[in-house]
């Protein structure tokens, strides 16, 4: 049986993640809150929330784990020429809300969603305490694409993104990306596998050296914040 989580205690330790499930892969524990303080721990951890609209809260920390280093980045040729058009204007942290609303809707005609109302009012608190962040791609002063995720030391963790136009989400990932590596970020989570994450340079590591990653780069500082330079 899964371990169970008081959700009136936000300090309680996680298990250890050496017991998470091998099937499905890195389920960890049930139940707990949202707090910001669960959620920060949880991040240090190497552990993250996923569950549907009628499920408890769910914890999971999967291994293998996909993770971009910085400086690993790379850009197709015909990616690195979009960019260079500059056909989207991308900032950073100039519409949060905006963006993990996006992010939440059902995609392919579909009506579920893992971004609940629960986990957008979450994750705004985070974002209210500087800890999670958004990337904005406009075209026209329309939001077309963007992505959020949680910085913790030089550790970016990537949750979602969302494109209304080809291209927009890429092109906000590389300036986020190449701003990271800019800033001195040591690491970027991209939780499981995705072919289109492996196409920009992400890589595949265990468990055990994600967690030491995270034990050194958390707890580092990057060089500077950026997140506020590109506001519209």
């Amino acid at each position: 049986m899964l371990p169970l989580l008081d959700p009136s205690n936000p300090f309680e330790p996680f298990p250890d993640s050496d017991l998470a499930l091998n099937e499905p892969n890195g389920l960890l524990a049930v139940g707990g809150c949202l707090s910001t303080e669960r959620l920060i721990n949880a991040y240090q951890h190497g552990i993250f929330p996923w569950y549907s609209q009628d499920e408890p809260i769910l914890w999971w920390t999967p291994s293998p784990r996909l993770v971009i280093y910085p400086e690993n980045l790379k850009i197709s040729k015909s990616l690195r020429k979009t960019v260079r058009k500059g056909l989207f204007n991308i900032t950073f942290d100039s519409a949060f809300s905006e963006v993990i609303e996006q992010c939440g809707s059902p995609r392919s005609g579909g009506d579920e969603t893992w971004i609940t109302e629960e986990i957008k009012e979450a994750y705004l608190a985070l974002h209210k305490k500087g800890f999670a962040h958004s990337v904005e791609a406009w075209q026209d002063d329309k939001l077309v694409g963007g992505l959020y995720g949680v910085s913790i030391g030089a550790v970016f963790f990537g949750e979602s993104m969302f494109s209304h136009i080809s291209n927009a989400s890429k092109v906000a990932f590389v300036t986020l990306v190449t701003q990271l590596q800019k800033a001195g970020y040591q690491l970027i989570d991209c939780q499981v596998r995705t072919e289109h994450l492996i196409s920009l340079g992400a890589e595949e590591i265990s468990r055990e050296q994600f967690s030491k990653h995270l034990k050194t780069f958390c707890a580092k500082q990057p060089s500077n914040c950026f997140w506020n330079d590109f506001r519209n």
